[in-house]
């Protein structure tokens, strides 16, 4: 759990075993934008069946594996958003076509060169729409515990699919929060 001051740019919200929600179940939703009007930001663990190269053929070949779009969060999924992981002693304000989120994470201007980017990174991530909340509404689930508000690492951006992004962070939190990557998701099951 966690409050809306919690939150910022290059937070992790971390979906709570208990938030069924089709769009959110067991997701890691990495912030973007945090202000007063409302939160954005995107799950970084949802990947897709598209390859980027169908959407963006220019920066398909740069994409982190897998090379799929991955799906951002259920609003406008026809908008595509790029995050990068930039290599050690590089800073997002130093590079041509990348806005700063949080440390060496950057937002990606997607009418730029590729080629002038993919060096001074380690990893690009594409993302097919994007979670968006008004102010009240997370602060609303917030309350309500849908959400753990944890610190992301630069890794967790471009984290491969098949390493069960959302039990890894609970995990790295520590004791108590440890305990909940064991959930198992339907307790109907147990």
């Amino acid at each position: 759990m966690g409050s809306d001051a919690e939150v910022e740019p290059g937070t992790l919200l971390v979906a709570a075993p208990q938030l069924l929600d089709d769009n959110f179940r067991r997701t890691v939703v990495y912030v973007i934008h945090h202000r007063d009007e409302g939160t954005l930001g995107v799950v970084l663990n949802r990947p897709s069946e598209v390859p980027v190269h169908d959407v963006l053929p220019q920066w398909g070949a740069h994409a982190s594996d897998p090379q799929s779009l991955f799906v951002g969060g259920p609003v406008e999924q026809r908008t595509a958003i790029c995050l990068a992981a930039l290599r050690a002693g590089e800073s997002p304000e130093a590079v041509g076509g990348v806005v700063a989120v949080n440390g060496p994470v950057g937002l990606v201007d997607l009418d730029g060169d590729p080629d002038e980017l993919v060096p001074r990174t380690r990893g690009l991530r594409f993302f097919a729409g994007y979670a968006g909340w008004d102010s009240e509404q997370l602060a609303g689930e917030l309350e309500r515990g849908d959400w753990h508000v944890v610190p992301a690492l630069p890794d967790d951006v471009i984290a491969a699919p098949g390493a069960d992004l959302w039990g890894h962070v609970l995990r790295r939190q520590g004791v108590p929060m440890a305990y909940l990557a064991t959930h198992p998701g339907d307790v109907q099951l147990n």
